[in-house]
């Protein structure tokens, strides 16, 4: 057994982690990143509580096969994570580990086990489309006398015209829109891949309407919130929700 002299410190780590395997060598999308962020924020936080040790004193040889479980079933059973999302948590994991396999070859029989952990499998669901009438219903139902519902306008017209992901329609800046001759919008997709998206002529009307509106925050956003922040994903379900159910989110 390992002994507390010869433990080796999680912190730096995880720091290397993030900044020289996904940030300098992966180069990794600002998506993977937040995501992979949101686990270990998760991991260190459900951790701390069953150890009741603080994340800047915790060792790699704590984090073992038994503990990840045993945050992957509460995510799941306990907080109301999807299948889908608990398989996207481990996922995050194991890229670590498989980092922490060269740097720590003496771990190898720990990190074997965390690497052998499956993720579970989950019946897909068919994803439907709105109708014509459906979107034209929606579109009508924001008040555009205001900021939000000119934005909430703007946001739903987009989303519909591109199908762009919802990750890609939050993270759009104003300068990913490009007009003139074979308008479209630029986006930087799952494994930065790029992708141009031509706009139709109504959605291009509407988007160089939207950019004279006065930008908030730092004005770099397309679509942001009233604070003039990148929305978040409840933003966006609130959003939805509030036009979907007529102006009076439940």
């Amino acid at each position: 057994m390992t002994t507390m002299t010869t433990a080796t410190s999680l912190a730096p780590l995880l720091e290397r982690f993030f900044t020289q395997r996904l940030m300098q060598q992966r180069q990794a999308s600002p998506h993977t990143i937040r995501s992979y962020r949101d686990t270990f924020r998760q991991l260190l936080l459900f951790v701390q509580q069953r150890l009741h040790q603080p994340p800047s004193r915790l060792h790699v040889e704590q984090i073992d096969a038994p503990l990840i479980v045993a945050f992957l079933d509460e995510l799941e059973n306990r907080r109301g994570v999807s299948v889908r999302s608990r398989n996207l948590r481990l996922t995050a994991i194991h890229s670590f580990f498989r980092y922490a396999a060269f740097e720590l070859p003496t771990h190898a029989a720990q990190i074997q086990r965390v690497l052998a952990i499956p993720t579970k499998r989950f019946t897909r669901t068919l994803v439907s489309f709105l109708s014509r009438p459906e979107v034209d219903a929606l579109l009508a139902t924001p008040d555009r006398s205001t900021w939000s519902g000119r934005r909430d306008y703007v946001f739903i017209l987009t989303a519909v015209q591109t199908g762009l992901r919802l990750s890609e329609m939050t993270g759009l800046k104003r300068e990913d829109l490009i007009f003139g001759a074979g308008a479209h919008v630029r986006v930087i997709g799952k494994g930065r891949k790029e992708r141009c998206i031509p706009l139709a002529k109504p959605t291009r009307t509407v988007l160089q309407t939207w950019l004279t509106e006065p930008p908030r925050g730092n004005g770099d956003v397309l679509f942001p919130s009233t604070r003039g922040q990148r929305l978040s994903v409840h933003g966006v379900q609130y959003l939805l929700n509030k036009h979907r159910l007529g102006g009076s989110p439940k």
